[in-house]
C-alpha cells in the first residue's frame, strides 16, 4: 500500500445557501482520515466536464473515489469501510464490535440516506405534500429512539458508523424535519469534534480556491 492515500473530489462545486459545499461526500473520507491520523492528499477531477479517466475510476462520474497504491475504489460507504480497516479508532477489531460497526454504517446508507435523499429532491419542487414525508419521519423517529438510549451507534464508542450516520443526519433539511432532540444532540456532538472541523474547513477551502 502507498504511504499516502488520495481522495478524489471535484475541482469546484456551487456555494451559497443551496450549494453543496461542506456536504460533498469526499468530506466523509476526509473526516475518517482526520480522526484516524491517516496521511492523505486531495486531488481533483473537473466538475463541468467528466473525463474518460474519471469514469475509469467512478463509472457514474461521481465523487469521491479513493486511491491507495494500486487500489482504486468508489462509493463513500465502501471507501469508509476500507479506511476503517486501517485504524482501530474507526472500527474495533473484535468480531462483535466490527459487526456492529458494519451494520450501522450500512444502515446509515440504506435505511436513512436512501430515504432522505429522494425526499429532499422531491421537496425541491416545493410541492405542498411530499409523498415521502411520512417515510422520512418514521425513519427519524426510529433513530430518535435509538439515540435516546446510547451516545454511539456501535461498540459503545465512536466508530466510522457515526461518521456515516452523522453526515446523513446533518443535512439542514433533515435536521429541520421534526422535533428529534436526541438526533440534534448527536449531530451537534459529532460536528463539534476537532477532526470534523478540520475536514469541513478543508473541503470549504478546496472549493473556494477555484472561485
Amino acid at each position: 500500500m502507498s504511504e499516502q492515500l488520495t481522495i478524489w473530489t471535484f475541482d469546484w462545486v456551487p456555494g451559497g445557501d443551496s450549494g453543496p459545499r461542506g456536504f460533498v461526500r469526499d468530506f466523509r473520507l476526509r473526516w475518517a482520515c482526520e480522526e484516524a491520523g491517516l496521511n492523505y492528499q486531495v486531488r481533483s477531477v473537473p466538475f463541468q466536464e467528466r473525463t474518460p479517466e474519471h469514469f475509469t475510476h467512478q463509472p457514474f462520474g461521481q465523487v469521491p473515489y479513493l486511491e491507495d497504491g494500486e487500489i482504486s475504489l468508489f462509493e463513500s460507504g465502501a471507501c469508509l469501510l476500507y479506511l476503517a480497516r486501517k485504524s482501530e479508532i474507526l472500527m474495533p477489531t473484535d468480531p462483535k464490535g466490527e459487526a456492529e460497526t458494519l451494520q450501522w454504517t450500512i444502515a446509515a446508507l440504506n435505511s436513512i440516506e436512501m430515504v432522505t435523499v429522494p425526499w429532499w429532491f422531491i421537496g425541491l419542487n416545493e410541492e405542498a405534500n411530499n409523498p415521502l414525508e411520512g417515510w422520512v419521519l418514521q425513519r427519524l423517529t426510529r433513530m430518535q429512539d435509538v439515540l435516546s438510549q446510547r451516545p454511539w451507534l456501535a461498540a459503545g464508542r465512536f466508530t466510522v458508523a457515526d461518521i456515516m450516520m452523522a453526515d446523513a443526519l446533518r443535512i439542514p433539511k433533515v435536521r429541520a424535519a421534526g422535533d428529534f432532540p436526541a438526533i440534534r444532540e448527536y449531530v451537534d456532538r459529532l460536528c463539534a469534534r476537532p477532526a470534523f472541523k478540520r475536514a469541513h474547513q478543508g473541503q470549504l477551502a478546496h472549493f473556494a480556491m477555484a472561485d
